[in-house]
This record gives structure tokens, sequence and C-alpha cells, in this order.
């Protein structure tokens, strides 16, 4: 075949390829449109509920909300009724150990598992904790890194699981709350976080800690509950250590939360500047007002003190069922005051303590006991929640631009708090996980 013949035959194949593409029609990058409907929307704010309510989403994002007679069905969209439900954005947990299970104290998990362990029960953990309605968690602390796997596993859709921004290791000081106790003094045992003591070391720490990937930083400022040999009502970090640990973190473009049931650390840890308190147990007047004076976020923790008292599931130890007892009562006036007082609350649960997919537990506890609005509360789940972590730009209300994170309940949550507890539907970034009306979507 001649040189000359060849290149007339390419030529006309060339043309022929080009007349059939012509012909084709043009290939669509419009993304798939989805369009929830249900009898109430809340919003994620105080703004009374929606009647006759729908949402539109395109892809994975929220581009109309509003009352269905008002927003017209695109052509070709799917559309999902949820009827006699109630319709908001995807919960928020901002205290969660979602590699973690329920144990003793957390020395059966230092002395016999690894992170490896942590990073399975973390797949298990996360799908339940999506189908629970929580899109969005902040995780406080994790064995090894095993967070920063589980993280960038879900961000690259490996497994199924809600958004997660991640503390890793945490820190603590020798013999505290977050250290190994009650072991001879020749057995050196890591701590469940990073055990890092004086100025120095605490910045070093929390450049590390960053350096592995922590999107904020969980320092323990107080004793705990389920640690041996500390006391809850007592400080542990100095006021100048979690200063330079809040210095640091801000200079890297980092927020601290701080682990506090006493009111001494609380004071302290407010004027160091962290971001929240978590627990908050025995906040009194003088951390009340430094938490005001400072716009520091208390994360209450409430479910998980009662589920330590009745002993849980997983041989939880006496020295420990005995320390929240004492603090119980407390723990619930207390806080009740705090809200009462001004203070910003965002929601919480320690879930890790307790069973992961029950983080809705404390929702009945807040509104009963501390006298929470059932609207707030949910406020604090959503919006209040996304503003701690600094994305209220993306998320927190349902609103246009926003993430396309909708869960439901059914019935009207407002009337009972309870019908928290049971969530029906869950739409993550556009992908339903969980529906009465449609089977959920693969990943």
């Amino acid at each position: 075949m001649t040189s000359l013949r060849l290149t007339a035959i390419l030529a006309a194949f060339a043309a022929s390829a080009a007349a059939l593409l012509a012909q084709a029609p043009a290939p669509t990058t419009a993304p798939a449109v989805t369009v929830v409907r249900a009898d109430r929307l809340l919003l994620g704010t105080l703004d009374a509920p929606i009647r006759g309510a729908a949402v539109v989403v395109r892809g994975d994002t929220i581009v109309a909300a509003g009352r269905a007679t008002d927003i017209a069905v695109p052509p070709g969209a799917r559309v999902i009724d949820l009827g006699n439900r109630t319709l908001m954005p995807g919960l928020m947990d901002m205290h969660d150990h979602i590699t973690g299970e329920p144990s003793d104290g957390g020395d059966s998990a230092v002395l016999k598992e690894t992170a490896g362990h942590a990073a399975i029960y973390g797949v298990l953990n996360a799908k339940k904790t999506l189908e629970a309605g929580f899109t969005t968690v902040r995780n406080v602390g994790a064995l090894g890194y095993a967070d920063v796997a589980l993280r960038d596993a879900i961000n690259k859709g490996l497994v199924p699981g809600p958004r997660m921004y991640i503390a890793t290791r945490g820190l603590g000081i020798t013999g505290g709350h977050a250290d190994i106790n009650g072991w001879s003094p020749e057995i050196h045992l890591p701590g469940v976080a990073q055990i890092v003591d004086g100025v120095d070391e605490v910045r070093r720490a929390v450049r590390e800690q960053i350096k592995a990937g922590a999107d904020h930083i969980k320092v323990t400022a107080s004793g705990g509950i389920l640690s041996v040999g500390d006391s809850p009502d007592a400080q542990q970090y100095s006021f100048e250590e979690m200063k330079a640990i809040v210095d640091e973190a801000a200079r890297l473009g980092r927020k601290v939360a701080a682990h506090a049931h006493s009111g001494r650390a609380i004071a302290e840890a407010a004027r160091a500047g962290v971001a929240s308190i978590e627990h908050g147990s025995l906040i009194d007047e003088a951390g009340i007002a430094a938490m005001k004076e400072h716009g520091t976020v208390m994360v209450p923790t409430v479910f998980a003190l009662d589920y330590i008292i009745r002993g849980g599931d997983a041989g939880i130890p006496e020295y420990a069922r005995e320390k929240a007892r004492n603090i119980q009562k407390l723990q619930r006036a207390n806080l009740k005051r705090a809200f009462e007082a001004g203070v910003k609350f965002a929601y919480g649960t320690d879930a890790g303590v307790f069973p992961h997919g029950l983080n809705a537990g404390d929702f009945p506890i807040l509104v009963r006991e501390l006298g929470i609005p059932p609207l707030e509360a949910i406020r604090q789940a959503t919006s209040a929640s996304a503003e701690l972590i600094g994305i209220q730009d993306k998320v927190g209300t349902v609103s246009a631009g926003k993430w396309a994170d909708l869960v439901a309940v059914d019935g009207n949550p407002l009337d009972d708090i309870e019908r928290m507890l049971n969530v029906t539907f869950v739409m993550k970034a556009g992908v339903v996980y969980k529906s009465p009306a449609a089977t959920p979507a693969a990943r």
C-alpha cells in the first residue's frame, strides 16, 4: 500500500468519524437533581418550621429550600416524599471518639490492642454514626492516628461515614486523665493521649499533631471519670501550658478543645483562649463569666455520664461509677445555670464511652433536665456546631449553596424530643444512605 493511498484512507476515516460525532448528542455534565419533600422543615436556626416543605438538591449541594408550593420540580428530578416527617440539617456531634469502643476506662484498649484495632472499629462505627443521622463529627482523640486513616478513607469514598474533623491523639499530663495509671511505675505504659509536660514540650506536641493531620487540638485540662487516681475537680495543665497550646495552635490555624470538669480548669482554659469546654460538669460562676467574656462554647456530654452510672455493657469499674454518681446532679444543675446565663452551647456526646449510633441520647436530657427548648437543642446540633468548627458557610442550615446534608425523623420532634432517637432518613452530600422512601444509593 502506497503512502498516498494510506493517507487517503486515514483522511476518509477521520471525516467519517467527525460526521458521526456531529450527529451524536453532546454529553451532559449536569448533575442529578433530587427533590426531598416533608410535612415540616427545620432550617437549623430558631426560625419556626416551614410546613409543606421541599428541598432541591443538585449533586452534593442544596439549590433551593422552602414551601413546596413555591418550588418547581425540575424536569427529570428524583422526588423523595417523606410524608409526615420533619426534615432538618444533618446532625453534628462535637465530642466523638469514633475509633473507640466502650471499655473499662481505657486500659484494655492500650494494653491489649493497637491503632489497627481502632481503625477497624472506626469503619464499623462510622456507618452506625452516619445512619443515626450524624453527618459530621468532631473527633476529640484516638488511639495512635487511627482517626487520620478513617477520615481520609471516608473522604476518598472508601467507606461510608460522617465528615470528620479530628484531633489525632490529644494532649495530657503525666499521671493525668489521659495517662494510664494504677500500674507499677517500673512498667512504662503509653497514655490514651500524647503525654507531655511543660511549655516547650506542649508546643512541640501541637506541631507534631498538626503535622500528622490534626484539624484541631484536644487538651486535657482537668481530671476525669474513667481514669484511675485523679479527680474531676482537679485542674491538670497549668494556665501557662494551656496558653502555649492555644497560641501555637492558633499560629498554625487550629482551634483547641479542652476536656474540663473542674470549675477552676474551665475558667483557666477559657482565659487561655480555648474554643470549647468539653463536659463542663462543675462549672461555677467564675467559669461562666470567663466563658461568656471569651466567647467559649460549652459542649456538654450528659448521656455518657448516665451510661457510666448504669455500668454500661463493658464492665465499667466501680471507681468510675462512683465518680459519675458524685457529680451527676451537680452536672445537670451547673450546666442548666450556664445555659440560662447565656453561655453558648454546641452538641456533643462522648460517643465511644457508650455504643456508637446512640449519639442522639443527649437530646432528651438537654430538653428535660437542662431546660433547653427542643428547637434550640436541634440548633446546637446543627448551625451552632458548624460555627464551632468554622464551617458555617458550608453546612449547618438548610439553605441554597450549603452541602446537601439532610436528615428526617418521624412526626414532630418539637412536640416530642425523643423522636430524635430514631432518624429515618439520611442524606450526606446528596447521597441517600437511609430512607423509608428510597433504596439507599451506592457510594
